[in-house]
């Protein structure tokens, strides 16, 4: 009785887990819905902020907006702000024509990291002054991978450790005699 018990236990829990993993991975994160300038689009001039937005609110921890132009040097000027949806930086007139990258990284309402590329060209020159070369310390994040662990991991871990865990203090203890 108390075996019969114990196995359902332990499937219960393995199913449980399985239950949040399933979950978990058909849960998405935050994707960008539309960008200031367009993604792909050619301008004249460029705006006052750039801002991309996304499918679902953002935290406002630590969030990474960059323009960078063609010429390598960073064209954002400022902190990057987090709104709701949308995230944006202070841009200002822009400089040589060719096709500048709007880069982010930004925190998703669930706690995962995302980022990514956006890109627009400029077809006039403009007299704006370039700021420097992006690094980790001033911004880009071009370079970044997210790094982040969906939480469900830790779950389905906590309860695989935990059934065997408990499937050993139960059954791992006993010494079996030979039926004779």
């Amino acid at each position: 009785m108390t075996r019969r018990l114990l196995t359902a236990l332990v499937a219960g829990l393995f199913l449980v887990g399985f239950g949040i993993a399933a979950t978990g991975t058909a849960a998405a994160h935050s994707a960008p819905t539309a960008s200031v300038p367009d993604d792909g689009a050619t301008i004249e001039a460029g705006p006052a902020r750039a801002s991309i937005t996304f499918n679902e609110d953002l935290q406002p921890n630590f969030p990474s907006l960059t323009v960078v132009g063609p010429d390598g040097n960073l064209w954002s000027k400022g902190a990057p702000v987090v709104d709701g949806k949308t995230v944006s930086v202070e841009v200002g007139e822009l400089g040589p024509v060719g096709q500048y990258t709007v880069a982010y990284r930004v925190t998703s309402a669930d706690g995962h990291p995302v980022s990514g590329t956006r890109h627009f060209t400029l077809s006039k020159p403009g007299n704006g002054v370039a700021g420097p070369k992006p690094t980790a310390k001033n911004g880009s994040s071009e370079e970044d991978s997210s790094g982040g662990v969906p939480l469900w991991v830790f779950i389905v871990g906590a309860v695989v450790l935990f059934g065997g865990g408990l499937a050993f203090a139960l059954f791992g203890g006993r010494s079996r005699k030979p039926k004779s």
